[in-house]
């Protein structure tokens, strides 16, 4: 049986990295099977998208999408013109690209790309991999029930997600297909670590987290005296300096940003981040044993999204509230000074994780426009 070609693929998602980092791994994918695909990449003029897109080598075009209101207001009464105007020129782009498909990945510029679909008769792919899934994805299962997502546990998680096809999460070809043991010397040797000694990878986001910052910053002494190095980034758009002692026995590295997560990964023998989605995904596909400390406002989605890691054993949760030097001292650093536990979680993350998710993305999307 021949599959569809494919021609030219829209792919809709931006804001955080969140949504654009599956999106560009996606793209990715779709250039390795076929140089020539056109891929047209739908943004907003203030997303993160305008910095990571085009550097990736892929066309950005920005549409005046709008995120929707929650609450009945003002702008509740300017959404439906708004959206009109969102619509038009994306169903404008999508005409002048000739698109095949669109491939949504969440945040509010995906609102007009699944309408301006809908409305062209464009066959359209939403994927999700949050839980609970995003008010554009919501919206657009309305008009397609299309629906790749990212984690074996989300049919179960939202019955509005239990027919959805389970791909994966698209990586970045560096961590998809990183030998972590391989690489580890290498690692090590770029930021200056000791590839004997077991390290401890640190990171809060792009814009850093001042209580993984301090709490990290502020074991230290704890955590070098024990033999455990670290590496630290701690956020770009962080002003608020943190202090590391002087004369530690083991090395101590901080970074504002680090443009290598492959190389961070690489040298780590456990994590602490955040628990975002594309945290999950990376840490659970590299089998890397991870701290989660959810953001402590929202909705607790971090909490479902890294929950079936923490269940099977590959992860353990941290409150932000009780993060601190003496939380560090007491449930970190016996587990990462004990290899066997450290293997035994190693094993179990990669069991829930995948590396495959870009191809299997892929290949639904083909499957798709085959039943069109």
């Amino acid at each position: 049986m021949t599959l569809p070609q494919l021609r030219s693929v829209v792919l809709a998602g931006g804001g955080t990295g969140g949504h654009i980092y599956p999106l560009l791994a996606y793209a990715d994918c779709l250039r390795r099977h076929d140089p020539h695909v056109r891929v047209t990449c739908l943004g907003t003029e203030k997303g993160l998208e305008n910095d990571l897109i085009p550097k990736a080598g892929y066309d950005l075009r920005n549409v005046p999408a709008h995120q929707l209101p929650r609450k009945i207001n003002l702008d509740l009464l300017l959404t439906a013109p708004r959206m009109l105007k969102a619509m038009k020129a994306t169903r404008d782009i999508m005409d002048e690209v000739q698109a095949d498909v669109v491939v949504g990945f969440g945040g509010y510029v995906a609102v007009p790309a699944y309408l301006a679909a809908w409305r062209r008769k464009t066959p359209m792919v939403i994927f999700e991999f949050n839980d609970p899934p995003g008010v554009a994805n919501k919206m657009a299962l309305k008009f397609s029930d299309n629906l790749a997502l990212g984690f074996p546990h989300l049919p179960q998680a939202s019955p509005i997600l239990a027919d959805g096809t389970i791909t994966g999460v698209p990586l970045r070809p560096e961590i998809a297909h990183l030998d972590r043991h391989a690489m580890r010397a290498q690692a090590c040797q770029y930021f200056g670590l000791d590839p004997r000694r077991p390290v401890l990878f640190v990171y809060g986001g792009s814009q850093g987290a001042a209580s993984i910052n301090n709490a990290v910053s502020g074991a230290a002494g704890a955590l070098t005296h024990r033999g455990v190095q670290v590496l630290h980034i701690t956020g770009a758009r962080r002003e608020e300096p943190i202090h590391i002692p002087e004369g530690l026995p083991v090395p101590y590295r901080t970074l504002p940003y680090l443009d290598r997560m492959d190389l961070g990964y690489a040298a780590a023998d456990m994590v602490l981040a955040r628990g975002g989605s594309m945290t999950v995904a990376e840490v659970s596909a590299l089998g890397v044993p991870t701290v989660f400390v959810p953001m402590p406002w929202g909705n607790k989605e971090q909490y479902r999204n890294a929950g079936p890691v923490v269940d099977a054993g590959g992860a353990m949760f941290c409150d932000d509230e009780n993060l601190n030097p003496s939380w560090i001292e007491a449930n970190l650093i016996p587990v990462i000074t004990d290899p066997h536990r450290v293997a035994a979680m190693s094993r179990a993350s990669a069991a829930f994780g995948s590396r495959t998710g870009d191809e299997a993305l892929r290949n639904y999307t083909l499957k798709v426009l085959e039943q069109a």
